[in-house]
Formats: structure tokens, sequence, C-alpha cells
């Protein structure tokens, strides 16, 4: 049995029940996946962000610059790529650590593996994807993205664009190299950094499921499957560039894969929307404008676009 057979019935209970709205209609088809879905993906958050902030609290910004520095660039690249992935961080937070990363002397390729993994390889994500889509497809994402972050450090590296950097960034004064933490502060700082990130992330999460909702609820079948098929060679860049204006957790654009493999749209066009509004945003680009030039900006969203594209239809190609 599933283990979110109770929420199933539950939502049941409360779409049929409670609201009672007839069972045969679209709307109830969508009233009850909103519902079920949003205590899902809650409750999901909660664990998984908790969990992995009592992780954080080992993890000594310090060290880590330290580790990295030390490291050959393209093993530097790979380890910076995996604490991007363990880093429950969207672009705006992930910044400030990218910056402590350069000024401890870490190389430039491999900030930028770090900074590409952070919020393209979400692990709230992950386990979102593993729980609606099944393992083999949250495992394509998170080797998928890892890949992505890996060649984006390595192909910047090699450009020696150090000078595209603006050095006047002040020194990150949060970073502290304090592991004399009790469990007591360890699973308090958990506490509250999963509140500060459910207060951060759950109106994108709402309009995510919501969006989602209305699309299981009112859209055709074959509406997106038309449109947006592998068999539409535009189908993989339009999701990119579709993706690129908006901005949102990770955890807001999940339910969104699940209803748009449901109605038809191939996978990689559906990772390939998913990796452009978490690691390839506007806004993203904005908070990058603080810390580096423009030109630097632009090869970053170039080689990080290529690999999406290069994602995407891999994807299609695999899967069929």
């Amino acid at each position: 049995m599933s283990p979110f057979r109770p929420l199933e019935i539950l939502a049941d209970w409360l779409t049929f029940q409670v609201f009672s709205i007839d069972p045969t209609t679209r709307l109830a088809e969508a009233v009850r996946f909103f519902i079920f879905d949003t205590m899902k993906i809650f409750i999901l958050l909660a664990v998984i962000v908790f969990v992995v902030s009592v992780f954080r609290t080992f993890i000594l910004p310090g060290k880590i610059r330290h580790f990295l520095s030390k490291r050959n660039k393209y093993v530097g690249n790979v380890l910076a790529a995996l604490i991007g992935i363990v880093t429950p961080f969207c672009t705006c937070s992930a910044i400030p650590l990218f910056l402590g990363f350069l000024e401890g002397g870490v190389p430039l390729g491999v900030t930028f593996s770090f900074l590409v993994a952070a919020p393209m390889i979400n692990e709230v994500a992950a386990v979102m994807l593993l729980g609606l889509l099944g393992w083999k497809i949250a495992l394509l994402y998170v080797g998928s993205g890892l890949l992505i972050a890996i060649i984006s450090g390595i192909v910047i590296g090699e450009l020696k664009a150090e000078n595209l950097l603006k050095h006047d960034i002040i020194n990150d004064k949060q970073l502290t190299d304090d592991d004399g933490m009790k469990w007591k502060d360890r699973l308090e700082f958990a506490t509250d950094y999963t509140i500060s990130i459910l207060k951060k992330v759950w109106p994108y999460v709402l309009v995510g499921i919501g969006f989602g909702a209305w699309m299981h609820g009112y859209v055709p079948m074959d509406f997106l499957a038309k449109y947006a098929g592998a068999d539409k060679w535009y189908a993989v860049p339009l999701a990119t560039l579709i993706g690129i204006p908006l901005y949102s957790n990770a955890a807001g654009i999940v339910p969104l894969v699940s209803v748009l493999t449901e109605k038809g749209v191939s996978l990689g066009t559906t990772l390939a929307f998913m990796m452009a509004v978490t690691g390839l945003s506007l806004p993203e680009f904005m908070i990058l404008k603080r810390v580096m030039k423009t030109k630097l900006i632009l090869i970053f969203f170039g080689i990080v676009g290529v690999g999406i594209l290069f994602t995407g239809y891999l994807f299609n190609w695999v899967l069929g």
C-alpha cells in the first residue's frame, strides 16, 4: 500500500463529503488533486528540509573551502556539485556561500559547479519526484543535473574568467566555523530553518500545485501531448524559454512535472522546463549581476542552457 494512502482517503473525504463535489465532474478531479498534493508535498518538505538542515550543522564552511581548494580541479568540480546537492539553497541563498568559496581561494570553475548544482539539484525535489514518478526518474533528474553542474564548472574554469568577477564584493559575515553546537542547538537550528523555508516557499508550492490541479482537471489529456510531445523538435527549447522568465523553488515546480507527464508531455521536455525555472531564471540574472560582469553571466547561462537542452533531448530520445 502506498505510504500516502491515508492522505488519499482524507482528500477523498474532504472533496466528496465535506465540499460535496460531484465525483464525475472536472472540478472534483482538480480539487482532490490540489488537496492531496498539498498535504503530501508539505509533509515531504518539512521532513526532508529538517533532516538536511541537521546534517548541514556538521558541515563547516571554512573546512569546505579548504577541502575544495586543495583538490585537483576536476575532482573539485565533482565534490562541489555533490555539496550543492545536499544544500537546500535557491539561487538567492547559494550566492553568499559561492562568494565565501571564492574569497577562501576555491577556483572559479569549482565554485560555479556548486552554484549550478545548489538550486538546480534540489534534494526536496528529488524526494518529491521519487514519490510522484518513481526512483528511476528521480535518479535521472539528479544525474543529469550533476553532470550539467560538473561540465559547466569545468568549462568556465578553463576559460580563466576570474577578471570578469566584481572584486568589490563584501565578505559574507554570516558564515561561521563554530563546530561546538550541541544537539539541542542543532535541532533548534533545523526547526527554525525548516519554518523559514516553508514560509518562503509555500506561495510557490501552492501556485504550482494549483496550476497543476487546474491542468489535471481541465486540460484535455491530448492537448499538451499534441504541442509538446517528444516528436516535436522545438518542444525542449520552447519549454526552456518558457521557464527562464519564471522563478520558483524546485518544490513548487515538481507538481507540474507530474501533471505534464501525465498529460502526455515527454519527460525530457518537462525536466528541461523544471531545470530552466530553478537554475536559469531572470531573477537569478539580476542577483548574479551584483557579483559578476554581464559577460560572465551570459557565458554561465549559455553553458547551463546548452546542458539543459542536451538533457531534454537525451531523455526524450532514450525514453522514446
